[in-house]
């Protein structure tokens, strides 16, 4: 007997297996594009209940693909279901589920990297940033090769307050494959903060923390230093990791948030200091170096050691 005032719960119709719409669709994971099905529904069903409850919500997938995450989000009871495969080999199996569901699937073949996310929910779910988050959720088994360029991307978001984040402190449960999380598969939650850690504009956050992690096996020094012109490099190394009390010798994971924060903080003061020093691009001078010796070696000019071995 149904409980009154309560909305009795979705279902999905007996559909083909994900394997058997692999194999329906001859659909075949892409080493190159680090592609990664995942078949096991009890797995999906346990990767969609860290993302809490979902009964009523607004989701996004991201990268769907044969749909077995889509599956168990339906299964939770949300209110609609937003998915977004940039691969068009999926979307014929998708549209297998959309008709399963009728009402709640919307299928974007698209890019995630270029959707507009902020026109993807209703207006009616804004919430304001000091407010407990919106009902509406992003969820993914992001690849490899697209899993580190969206997650700057939506932190940058998330310091601007645009794009998902428009909408408030938007929840997003992610899985990622051993290159990212460092074991298997990982499955990760992330809900924005009111306050950020570092309080520095994002675009100078990302520059420490890219340069840290140049060398991400050595000593996190020899990263912290590509922060800098060659004239000067060594003495303003020093006196960065001195003013901002962090160890020369410590690995970059090493590091803890606190130092981090230290290091942009001081960061941030020499540049105040010196406005040319934030534009300095260490990639750009390891081109133009290499272009210069290349003009050296064809006018038998003799060639400058390679800077990074000068570091």
């Amino acid at each position: 007997m149904a409980v009154p005032g309560k909305a009795a719960a979705f279902r999905l119709p007996p559909l083909p297996t994900v394997g058997e719409i692999i194999k329906l669709f001859k659909l075949k994971a892409q080493k190159q594009l680090s592609q990664n099905f995942l078949l096991d529904l009890r797995l999906t069903d346990k990767i969609v209940k860290q993302a809490g409850e979902l009964r009523s919500a607004h989701v996004c997938e991201v990268g769907p693909g044969p749909g077995g995450i889509t599956r168990s989000i339906l299964s939770a009871g949300v209110e609609h279901l937003l998915l977004i495969e940039k691969d068009a080999r999926f979307i014929p199996g998708l549209q297998i589920l959309s008709e399963a569901a009728p009402g709640k699937v919307h299928i974007v073949h698209g890019d995630i990297l270029a959707y507009k996310m902020e026109n993807a929910f209703p207006k009616r779910l804004k919430k304001n940033w000091e407010d407990e988050p919106p009902d509406i959720h992003i969820i993914g088994n992001l690849p490899f090769s697209v899993s580190t360029p969206l997650i700057v991307k939506w932190l940058e978001n998330v310091s601007k307050k645009d794009g998902p984040f428009i909408y408030g402190r938007t929840q997003m449960t992610l899985t990622f494959q051993k290159e990212v999380a460092e074991v298997d598969v990982a499955v990760v939650h992330f809900t924005p903060l009111v306050e950020p850690k570092i309080q520095q504009p994002f675009k100078l956050v990302e520059k420490v923390v890219q340069s840290v992690f140049q060398f991400r096996r050595k000593y996190c020094f020899r990263g912290i230093a590509t922060l800098f012109p060659e004239s000067g490099r060594l003495e303003r190394t020093e006196q960065l990791m001195m003013t901002a009390n962090v160890d020369p010798t410590l690995r970059p994971y090493q590091l803890s948030m606190s130092q981090f924060r230290n290091l942009c903080n001081t960061y941030r003061k020499m540049c105040d200091e010196d406005p040319s020093l934030f534009v300095y691009n260490y990639r750009e001078e390891l081109r133009q170096r290499k272009k210069m010796r290349s003009l050296r070696k064809s006018t038998s000019q003799p060639e400058e050691p390679e800077e990074e071995n000068q570091l």
